[in-house]
């Protein structure tokens, strides 16, 4: 019989951040049979402190996973703070380190230096490889949604969180406005989101999938409004998107939304910028001109409607928290992802990386 989880909540650092991976009806259950749940402070949370008490966890000071006992698991989201070199704990996040991202090469180093591991959310799958936990249909949604109200005029900067029936009713305020969209990916999560936002906006969207790219008709590609990228790759393949197409005499794309936010790895399928967008600054404008393009690449969407996302994401991670410490759980298939990454790795030296900054 494996040990029960320890899980220790962590603080997110990103401002914009307002999401958890664990919310207090699921900590309840976990709790419930035995899990020992540690929540830290955090200003930002849209889950208050107070209901994880209440849900019988513990809570501590922002920050202060870096003295948590060695034995618990470090469960967070977006990237962790810089400090310190060396990382003791096993952390569960969506680390983006495997496929040559900027930093990629420092964050393992911390993990390799301390004796830690990143079990990574985005390779937690089970036998065929699906992902068993993902904020996907919500990253969709979301993107989808910004386009719509950006080619309508309508999206202000800085960004806020909303919850859905708000934003539902600026999409339906205008229905049919905004012009036509193609949504790339459209069968997985992040694509029916998408597809969803735009239909609740008066858009039908095209619908393309795995048959329409394995050969892309670029001329087709073009002939939208709104394009939105929810595809995600492991691997680099032909890219949907290049500057030709948008230098292109008959394109009518307007607005370019990139779900995936894989900028600065090799595996980018839209390599038409270089910098993701913000929640300060929303929108970059890609072409300039009579026929301008624009781009929204904002790397946690899904903060936008952080209850509902966060929802959904915790109903599907927290049954697997359960076996964390079990020999036959996927989290092993995560673990060895990771442990294959550091063994193939050239990873920089602390030192080196000091030396960097």
């Amino acid at each position: 019989m494996p040990d029960v989880p320890r899980l220790w909540i962590r603080h997110e650092t990103r401002a914009s951040e307002r999401r958890a991976p664990l919310v207090p009806e699921h900590a309840a259950r976990l709790v419930s049979q035995g899990v020992q749940i540690t929540v830290e402070e955090s200003p930002q949370r849209v889950f208050p402190l107070a209901d994880y008490v209440r849900a019988g966890c513990r809570t501590a000071p922002t920050g202060s996973w870096v003295d948590a006992p060695a034995d618990h698991h470090i469960l967070g989201l977006k990237e962790l703070p810089a400090r310190p070199d060396a990382l003791r704990h096993r952390h569960i996040f969506f680390g983006h380190a495997y496929k040559g991202q900027a930093g990629a090469g420092e964050l393992l180093s911390r993990f390799a230096a301390g004796g830690g591991a990143l079990l990574d959310l985005e390779y937690l799958t089970d036998d065929a490889g699906r992902r068993l936990a993902a904020f996907g249909y919500w990253a969709g949604y979301v993107g989808a949604a910004l386009a719509v109200l950006h080619r309508r005029g309508e999206l202000c900067a800085p960004l806020s969180t909303l919850e859905r029936a708000e934003l539902d009713d600026r999409l339906r305020r205008g229905a049919g406005g905004g012009g036509d969209a193609l949504v790339i990916g459209a069968l997985g999560r992040s694509g029916r989101g998408a597809c969803d936002a735009l239909e609740t906006a008066g858009i039908s969207p095209v619908r393309w999938d795995v048959a329409e790219t394995r050969v892309l008709d670029r001329e087709a590609l073009r002939g939208h409004d709104i394009l939105v990228n929810t595809v995600l790759v492991n691997r680099p393949v032909p890219p949907f998107l290049t500057p030709e197409d948008l230098d292109a005499p008959r394109r009518r794309i307007r607005v370019v939304v990139d779900v995936t936010c894989d900028v600065t790895s090799e595996c980018n399928v839209l390599p038409v910028y270089d910098a993701t967008t913000t929640w300060e600054r929303p929108v970059l404008r890609l072409r300039e001109g009579a026929h301008p393009v624009d781009l929204i690449a904002i790397d946690n969407l899904p903060s936008l409607l952080p209850v509902e996302a966060s929802h959904a994401f915790s109903a599907e991670l927290h049954p697997h928290l359960l076996d964390l410490n079990a020999d036959d759980s996927p989290w092993k298939g995560a673990l060895r992802v990771f442990e294959d990454m550091v063994g193939s790795a050239h990873l920089p030296t602390v030192e080196e990386t000091a030396h960097a900054e």
